[in-house]
């Protein structure tokens, strides 16, 4: 018998039943700016399976929430079937459910609505309710329990070679806690010392994030993260549970936390599966080393759907708001209408729409002004080398800052410290502080959070966390 376990974890797969939608300008616009390609979700869910099918060595295969996309209960039906091209196979498949997979019904914070796309609008469709998800999945969680939370629906797997999986479910009240209430963070702990005493070693699988991927997100949309998650911090490092894995943001990340008394663990998030950064991480639990290593794999094409000749980042970019706007500026010599349509999806467009002029002189000087200019702003606090001025001559500021927005999910940004376009966008932030003080502005306070306007740029510039967000080898016993 091996003494290594593997599995493949992916989340928010964000899955829609072809049944679901008419072609028309209902689900054109619905997909136009959002961080997922929704029609090729099929095909791309297919592309990732073929790939897991492909492994003869891995039998688990794990799944964190938003599976489908409204809480419709079409795409529920049919998200089930394409899980039976892994179990056909052999494979077990384990999912949690979260918030995009039931639609809210009033009395709760769900902000969810199931419905079907037609050519110009939505109709409601059929729906699935909070209750209703884990005997849905029972054959693809529960089935596999020796232990649930009934209120929650969490659910704790044995698995090969000592390990255990506790797979929570985090619904909560759909939107500012979603997470466990007591009752389920006080069956989690009874778990974890359960599982302790057996000698098993214990890694958790949860939907939303224990660990935000920049500070500053958990100071403006604290909402967004685990419901409880300083209690679910606590009973981790208090118990020794080294490792979770994590979704929800759709950003590539790995993150460590250190409490006070210097025990950590890592929040391992993955990026959504139908994103320009979608992937899917492959885990694999060596017993004999006592590790835990993660490496994170990807596709190129999304298989039987046209995505016009282009790979399946370039396409899925192209919809997403940052690509959306990259691609439509060329729009601003030759359709001025289609641009501000485009963008209409990403920004407000009120002032291109009033000002179409002078925007469009501002935008196009925005296209053509080369990294010079800011870097002669910043040149004295930045540092920046002749040799380094003379290849910024050749560096449009457009396509850095598209550079920084195209690895906001992707994560491993690539602008480190020794790069001139590092230099010049930190030393442009310390000398607009030092300019805009003399008029009695401090740019840090317009920043939430304790961190400086310049530390919180800098965690969007390059990986300021454990070195590389695709791939970790994690050691249990420290």
């Amino acid at each position: 018998m091996s003494d290594k376990l593997s599995l493949y974890i992916m989340t928010d797969t964000h899955f829609l039943s072809p049944k679901m939608w008419e072609e028309g300008g209902s689900i054109t616009n619905r997909e136009k700016g959002d961080q997922i390609a929704i029609k090729s979700t099929p095909f791309i869910l297919r592309s990732f399976f073929k790939k897991i099918i492909e492994d003869n060595e891995t039998e688990y295969v794990l799944i964190t929430g938003d599976l489908i996309n409204n809480g419709d209960k079409q795409s529920h039906l049919d998200f089930i079937e394409e899980l039976k091209a892994l179990t056909a196979v052999g494979k077990k498949v384990l999912v949690t459910c979260a918030t995009h997979d039931y639609a809210g019904l009033g009395d709760d914070e769900n902000i969810f609505h199931a419905v079907y796309y037609t050519k110009d609008g939505c109709e409601k469709a059929e729906r699935v309710y909070k209750t209703e998800l884990p005997e849905l999945y029972f054959d693809y969680g529960h089935k596999y329990a020796d232990s649930v939370d009934n209120e929650s629906g969490s659910y704790s797997v044995p698995l090969p070679n000592g390990l255990r999986l506790i797979a929570i479910y985090d619904n909560g009240n759909g939107r500012s806690h979603c997470g466990l209430f007591d009752e389920g963070f006080v069956w989690l702990e009874n778990e974890i010392k359960k599982a302790n005493s057996n000698n098993e070693t214990v890694f958790l699988a949860v939907h939303h994030p224990v660990i935000p991927p920049w500070p500053v997100y958990s100071d403006v949309v604290n909402f967004e993260m685990f419901g409880g998650y300083e209690r679910l911090r606590k009973i981790m490092c208090e118990n020794g549970v080294k490792v979770i894995f994590t979704g929800h943001t759709h950003v590539q990340g790995i993150k460590k936390y250190t409490d006070n008394a210097g025990r950590s663990f890592y929040d391992i998030t993955t990026s959504a599966l139908p994103s320009a950064a979608g992937k899917m991480r492959k885990v694999v639990f060596d017993k004999e080393n006592n590790t835990c290593s993660v490496e994170s794999i990807g596709i190129d094409t999304i298989e039987g759907f046209d995505t016009k000749g282009l790979s399946a980042r370039d396409y899925i970019y192209s919809l997403n708001f940052s690509g959306l706007l990259e691609k439509s500026l060329p729009l601003i010599k030759t359709d001025w209408e289609e641009f501000v349509e485009n963008a209409s999806h990403v920004v407000n467009v009120d002032i291109l729409k009033k000002h179409p002029h002078i925007s469009k002189t501002v935008l196009k000087h925005f296209s053509k002004m080369k990294m010079t200019l800011p870097a002669m702003f910043a040149k004295k606090v930045g540092g920046i080398t002749k040799d380094e001025m003379t290849k910024l001559k050749n560096t449009l500021v457009k396509d850095t800052a598209f550079g920084v927005l195209s690895h906001v999910f992707s994560g491993n940004a690539p602008f480190t410290p020794d790069t001139p376009e590092y230099k010049v966008i930190t030393g442009c932030i310390i000398r607009a502080g030092k300019w805009l003080k003399c008029f009695n502005v401090d740019i840090d306070k317009l920043v939430p959070g304790e961190e400086t306007a310049l530390e919180t740029v800098k965690h969007f510039l390059y990986n300021t966390r454990t070195g590389d967000d695709n791939s970790i080898i994690i050691d249990l016993e420290k």
